[in-house]
């Protein structure tokens, strides 16, 4: 089985939607947090975004995007995505094709 990739357009989605949906709602979502393995696949298009960018062992598979003024202060403040169904769907797809019929 090969290394699994992810679309640049499927990350792009996740993270524009989130930095949208935080606008929406008045905030100005100004920094992204993000586990080792969600930059692994993503370093390209984060050192993109305009976000300041940090690196948190914790979060593994998934990021947040936030507003650094409110972060901690009120629960809206941030929105939390994951690579990790996309990495999912490609693994399934990866064993589909595997298969002898």
């Amino acid at each position: 089985m090969g290394e699994i990739t992810i679309k640049r357009e499927d990350v792009e989605g996740l993270i524009k939607s989130a930095i949208a949906e935080l606008s929406k709602e008045g905030l100005n979502p100004d920094i992204i947090l993000v586990g080792p393995k969600f930059l692994s696949y993503t370093r390209d298009f984060l050192s993109e975004c305009g976000l300041s960018l940090y690196e948190i062992e914790e979060l593994e598979y998934d990021a947040v995007i936030a507003d650094s003024q409110y972060l901690g202060q009120m629960r809206k403040a941030s929105r939390r995505v994951s690579i990790e169904p996309f990495l999912k769907e490609r693994e399934m797809w990866e064993e589909f094709r595997n298969i002898d019929v």
